[in-house]
C-alpha cells in the first residue's frame, strides 16, 4: 500500500505539473485539476490522454457522492470520465465503481527499482549514442524528435507534437535526448516527486530504432534522479509489450497491474 501510495502520487503529480503547463500555453482550453476524494483528478481537454484521475481509493475510502463530484467535474466540461485504479485501492471502490456502471479498458503495469548514485545498466554501450539533457535552446529539436517517433502513426502526429510542446513548456521541465554522432535520435522525460522519479516520453525515431538510444536515455536518467535524492525509479508499460520487457532486463519489476476504468456515455 504505501509503495502504491508512493508511485501514483508521483503520476498524478507529474499529471498536475503537465495540466499547469498546458493552462499557461492554452489558456482556451480551461484545463485545470484538483484533489477530491483523495485522489488527482485532472483535465487537458476533452480528447487528452492526460484527462483522468490517479489515486482514487488509495488515501481515503471513496463514496457515491465523491465519485458523483468527480464525474460532474468531468461532464461540466464535456470530458470522458476514467480512473486509473491501483489494485492496492480500498476494496469498496472497485464495488462503487461496478454499481455505477463503469466497465475496465485498459491495463497498465506499474513497474519500479531501487536507484543509488552512480548506477549502471548491464549492457554494452553503443560508443555512437551519447545522451544528455535537453537545455532551453533544444526545445524545438525536442519536439520534433518525440514527434518523428510516432511518424509511422501519422493520426498521433499532431497530437504528440502538442504533448511534447506542453512537456517542454513545464516548469522546470527535466527533458533528454540521445545524439548519435551528433543528430538526435531519441527522447525522454524524467518526472521527480518525493524521492520517486516517473520515466516517461520515451521515443526514438523509426531509422535508429534498436541501437541503445533508449538505454543510453535510461542510464542517464536515473543517474540523473539517484544524484537528485530519489530512491525509486519508476515505468508505467503495456503489459507484455516490449517496454516492460526492456525494463525487466534493466531491474525493473512488476509492482501491480493498473486498471483504467471508463464511465460510459449513458452511465
Amino acid at each position: 500500500m504505501a509503495l502504491s501510495q508512493r508511485l501514483e502520487t508521483a503520476e498524478g503529480r507529474s499529471g498536475a505539473e503537465f495540466v499547469e503547463s498546458r493552462a499557461r500555453r492554452t489558456p482556451s482550453i480551461g484545463a485545470t485539476w484538483k484533489e477530491m476524494a483523495g485522489a488527482v483528478v485532472l483535465f487537458d481537454g476533452p480528447i487528452s490522454p492526460i484527462t483522468q484521475t490517479f489515486g482514487l481509493g488509495l488515501h481515503q475510502t471513496v463514496t457515491a457522492d465523491d465519485l458523483a463530484a468527480i464525474e460532474d467535474f468531468f461532464h461540466s466540461r464535456g470530458a470522458p470520465v476514467q480512473h486509473e485504479v491501483s489494485p492496492l485501492a480500498d476494496d469498496s471502490t472497485f464495488a462503487l465503481l461496478n454499481a455505477r456502471g463503469y466497465r475496465p479498458m485498459e491495463f497498465t503495469s506499474v513497474m519500479f527499482r531501487p536507484i543509488e548514485p552512480g548506477i549502471q545498466l548491464s549492457r554494452v554501450p553503443n560508443d555512437r549514442i551519447r545522451a544528455r539533457r535537453a537545455g532551453a535552446a533544444d526545445a524545438d529539436v525536442y519536439v520534433k524528435t518525440a514527434a518523428d517517433g510516432w511518424s509511422e502513426y501519422a493520426e498521433f502526429t499532431d497530437m504528440m507534437t502538442e504533448l511534447s510542446r506542453v512537456a517542454v513548456a513545464r516548469a522546470g521541465a527535466l527533458l533528454f535526448l540521445a545524439e548519435m554522432d551528433g543528430q538526435a535520435i531519441a527522447s525522454g522525460a524524467l518526472n521527480l516527486s518525493d524521492g520517486v522519479a516517473l520515466m516517461a516520453g520515451a521515443s526514438t525515431i523509426p531509422s535508429a530504432r534498436n541501437q541503445g538510444a533508449q538505454l543510453a536515455l535510461l542510464e542517464h536518467r536515473l543517474r540523473y534522479a539517484a544524484d537528485a535524492g530519489c530512491d525509486l525509479a519508476m515505468i508505467c508499460a503495456r503489459p507484455g509489450g516490449a517496454s516492460q520487457r526492456n525494463a525487466e532486463r534493466h531491474g525493473f519489476r512488476i509492482a501491480y497491474t493498473r486498471i483504467k476504468w471508463l464511465l460510459p456515455p449513458n452511465g
